[in-house]
């Protein structure tokens, strides 16, 4: 993905109003704003439960036998990868930030780095990561960009207006399952229409990270 990794001033002044929480970049990006997955409340959440297929790149939100949210994500490259295993979500924070990468800001400049990286005098704020849903230390489902291969360091993305309605379904407690194929892969996950691909889009321009933009760049979430 092309990142964009200095800010002219200009646009820099300009992204600092409340607008640019909500921008949008035209063209692809703006296909792959208006992506969006139906939900529907359980009856009963402690019967809540979360299957992931990592072949297929697809989360599976059920209520026994009954879909709740069926999802594309994006999980971890083979030198990275998502744990699989039997889990269940014990941490959950909206507005998560990550404590080990994210963005070194000075001035007009932005950059990514590791915390290890950040140059001397720059201000430094941690990637964020909307609806983070932890189900091992440090892996979690959140917000990113979803791309139609495994892209992550081993965390499960998910699509920016889809991630508020998978927050809504689960609560601490509700299991995870994760493993390379689910036996929904071959009806619920058969026909799913996926977003653009996020890996030739451009990114969002660096104050929606430095900023609090990104946290609230999704629809509103609607249920069934």
């Amino acid at each position: 993905m092309k990142r964009i990794v200095t800010l002219i001033g200009v646009g820099l002044a300009a992204c600092m109003l409340p607008s640019c929480n909500n921008m949008s970049l035209g063209g692809d990006v703006a296909a792959y704003q208006s992506y969006d997955r139906p939900a529907k409340l359980p009856s009963n959440p402690s019967a809540v439960r979360v299957k992931v297929s990592l072949s297929k790149q697809m989360i599976y939100v059920m209520e026994g036998s009954t879909p709740l949210l069926v999802t594309p994500c994006n999980v971890g490259t083979r030198n990275a990868p998502t744990p699989s295993g039997s889990f269940r979500i014990f941490n959950k924070v909206q507005y998560k930030r990550a404590n080990s990468h994210g963005w070194a800001y000075s001035g007009s400049n932005a950059k990514k780095v590791t915390t290890s990286g950040i140059p001397s005098g720059w201000s430094f704020k941690g990637t964020p990561m909307p609806y983070w849903c932890e189900f091992k230390s440090n892996y979690g489902f959140h917000t990113g960009w979803v791309k139609h291969y495994p892209s992550s360091h081993g965390c499960i993305r998910i699509h920016e207006n889809v991630t508020p309605k998978f927050y809504r379904l689960v609560m601490v407690g509700t299991p995870v399952s994760i493993s390379h194929s689910q036996v929904e892969d071959a009806t619920l996950g058969k026909n799913v229409p996926l977003a653009p691909d996020a890996g030739p889009l451009p990114d969002y321009n660096p104050t929606m990270y430095t900023g609090n933009g990104y946290f609230t760049r999704h629809k509103t979430p609607t249920f069934e």
